[in-house]
């Protein structure tokens, strides 16, 4: 954490200077015209992404044909039935994973209930179902409803739960470790955890980790396959733009897929769908970590929605998530009143996700003065304004006009 050093508004020219300077050899700036936007300065990426603009016309063509006329026959002739492995396979190169282990479908929370508790049930191995590793580390900071999961899947494979911040994680693993719940990015200061270092100590331990990506695909790159994580999840609303609770994702790696022993088995992830038969037998391959019918509306606005990835490469948004960060946290030092905010945000690239975090008293309302300005970012009790930046779609220009209507604002 460090306090914001105050300055001088005659700055304020130069910085809008640099920003244009910088906006003109951005080379995403185009992609900004591939989004519904308006003059509002739009930092909630992180909660919920913006519009891509080819969205509405996809759905309506769904609404109108696939459903409308053609109806069931949509599954077959459609790709309707083959939906969630064809979107997971276009999202599998953002967070660094081959095709074929990823597959969409379902919300974040019941992935990663089906995650944790495969997780625990492979640690232990067929011989021995309730024996021997009887512990699940959670991240003590994390997203409350990975907390509710974990503690729930504990009770239910019979092990105890250990919550401990993400960086103590390596002293409290050993031979009881089953598994381990972590979060990429912390969701209210944008810190980045040690996804490498992390998931080899877990390894080192002969227990499997289960990585919670919401707030970092789409923003940077994960390297899941680079860096041998055996079970992650994340959601596609926020950096990927999939809209309102579109449905989520679930990697198991290839490896693992033999052993993946889901606790929710449903006709959507037997071996045959369409056989009705009364035992069941899983599917091969990530296709088992399907439940029920896809929710093919939502579903398929996400498809489309990924066409704004079409030729960007995931270190290029790396980079411009970085330079936005680093240069809205220098407009806010230059224009904010000193000691009137703290960052909470990392200042290692390192340790730093895609958004700028800043301890505020009074944050609650001066957000919601800054959004009837046209800034628009979230507030996290007690004290925390949180902005996010999507590198697809957000500019300098927004960074800069940002930090200053912050800083008139508590003037």
């Amino acid at each position: 954490m460090s306090d914001i050093r105050g300055g001088d508004l005659p700055d304020l020219p130069d910085l809008r200077s640099e920003a244009d300077a910088l906006d003109s050899k951005d080379e995403l700036a185009a992609k900004r015209e591939e989004f519904v936007l308006d003059e509002t300065v739009y930092l909630d990426g992180n909660s919920l992404g913006a519009l891509p603009a080819n969205v509405p016309g996809r759905l309506a063509e769904v609404m109108t044909h696939e459903w409308g006329r053609l109806r069931i026959r949509s599954w077959d002739e459609s790709g309707w039935w083959t939906a969630p492995e064809r979107i997971g396979d276009r999202i599998a190169p953002l967070v660094g994973a081959a095709p074929g282990q990823v597959v969409v479908g379902d919300s974040t929370s019941v992935n990663v209930f089906k995650a944790l508790v495969a997780a625990v049930r492979i640690a232990r191995g067929p011989d021995h179902p309730s024996e021997g590793r009887d512990e699940i580390v959670v991240d003590a900071t994390t997203f409350p409803t990975d907390g509710y999961i974990a503690e729930s899947a504990a009770r239910l494979t019979g092990c105890r739960l250990i919550p401990v911040a993400p960086a103590d994680v390596p002293g409290v693993l050993g031979a009881r470790t089953a598994a381990v719940l972590l979060n990429h990015a912390d969701y209210r200061t944008g810190r980045l955890h040690d996804l490498p270092g992390l998931t080899a100590a877990v390894h080192a331990a002969g227990a499997l980790v289960v990585w919670d990506l919401c707030h970092t695909a789409g923003a940077l790159p994960v390297g899941l396959d680079e860096h041998g994580v055996d079970l992650a999840v994340g959601c596609t609303y926020k950096y990927l733009n999939g809209g309102p609770g579109s449905p989520a994702y679930l990697y198991v790696r290839e490896a693992l897929q033999p052993r993946f022993d889901s606790p929710l088995p449903g006709w959507n992830s037997h071996a045959e769908p369409f056989g009705m038969r009364p035992g069941f037998e899983p599917a091969d391959g990530a296709l088992r970590g399907r439940v029920g019918t896809p929710d093919i509306l939502s579903m398929l606005a996400l498809e489309a929605s990924l066409d704004a990835w079409d030729g960007v490469s995931i270190d290029a948004v790396r980079a411009k998530s970085l330079a936005l960060t680093d240069f809205f946290l220098r407009c806010v030092g230059a224009y904010v009143p000193t000691g009137r905010v703290e960052s909470l945000t990392p200042a290692a690239h390192a340790e730093r996700g895609s958004q700028v975090a800043l301890r505020c008293e009074g944050a609650g309302d001066v957000m919601k003065r800054l959004i009837e300005q046209g800034v628009v970012g979230d507030f996290r009790a007690p004290d925390v304004l949180r902005f996010g930046f999507t590198p697809l779609y957000v500019s300098f220009g927004d960074a800069e006009r940002a930090a200053r209507v912050l800083a008139s604002t508590l003037a």
